[in-house]
Formats: C-alpha cells, sequence, structure tokens
C-alpha cells in the first residue's frame, strides 16, 4: 500500500447536480422566469441592496458618537486653591464658575498642589486628588 493507491471511501464523494439538462431541474434551471438573476453572467457586488440606497452611501462619512459616553465635568486641585471656602460641593463649583451644570457628575482631578485643608464633595476623585488632599489633612467625600 502507498499513496498512489488511495481511494475515497464510498459515499464519501458525491457528484454534482447537473442542471438545464433535462429532468427536475431543466427549464429554469432553478432560476425563476426573467429578471436580472436569471440572466447569464448576471453578477452584483455583495452589498447591492437590490436598488435601494446603500447602507454606505446613507450613513455620514465623518466623526463618531459615542452613546454610552458618560459625560463628567472636571475640576483640578490648583483650581480649588482659588476658592475661599473650606467646604467644597458642586453646588459652590457652580457658583464660582468651575463648572457649567450642577446635574452633570463633577470629578476631582489631582493636578496641583492644595495650599490648606479642605473637605470636598464631588461624584467622583482620582487617585492622586485623594492622595493630596488627605496628605493636607482634608477630606474626600464621594456623592
Amino acid at each position: 500500500m502507498d499513496l498512489s493507491t488511495l481511494k475515497y471511501a464510498d459515499g464519501a464523494r458525491k457528484n454534482r447536480k447537473k442542471i438545464g439538462r433535462g429532468g427536475a431541474r431543466g427549464g429554469t434551471s432553478g432560476r425563476g422566469h426573467k429578471g436580472q438573476r436569471s440572466r447569464s453572467g448576471s453578477k452584483k457586488h455583495l452589498w447591492f441592496e437590490g436598488g435601494q440606497m446603500p447602507i454606505m452611501r446613507r450613513l455620514p462619512k465623518r466623526g463618531f458618537k459615542n452613546f454610552n459616553k458618560k459625560e463628567v465635568q472636571i475640576v483640578n486641585l490648583c483650581d480649588l486653591n482659588k476658592l475661599k471656602v473650606d467646604e467644597i460641593n458642586p453646588l459652590v463649583l457652580f457658583e464660582s464658575g468651575l463648572i457649567k451644570k450642577v446635574s452633570i457628575p463633577v470629578k476631582i482631578l489631582g493636578d496641583g498642589q492644595l495650599d490648606r485643608k479642605l473637605e470636598i464633595s464631588a461624584n467622583a476623585f482620582s487617585r492622586s486628588a485623594v492622595e493630596k488632599i488627605e496628605a493636607v489633612g482634608g477630606r474626600a467625600t464621594t456623592l
């Protein structure tokens, strides 16, 4: 036995059904009557949508809008030094003009240094901001 004597197992290979030669698949050969796909040589690209404006031409081509994006307003520690109060919350930040809306969450970032101890309430803090606030003796409270 060698490679030249190998054969397929019985029933492993089946002849392709010949269409358009009479019998069950004669006549229109399973293509239906008339129309673009019934003609010989008919080819369409895969993204063809039957004359409808294709999706690649319907969609805008610039930019991207992430609908799952969580919007936050950021405030740096160096900006908090300018405030004259010792207790800081989103309402104080809004009144001082550091944030635009009270309804959008506020995150305190650790850029800069604090001069005095402050009690800060916000929706989120960066790790470096919490370390710097506590190093001065202040307190960071998450809302």
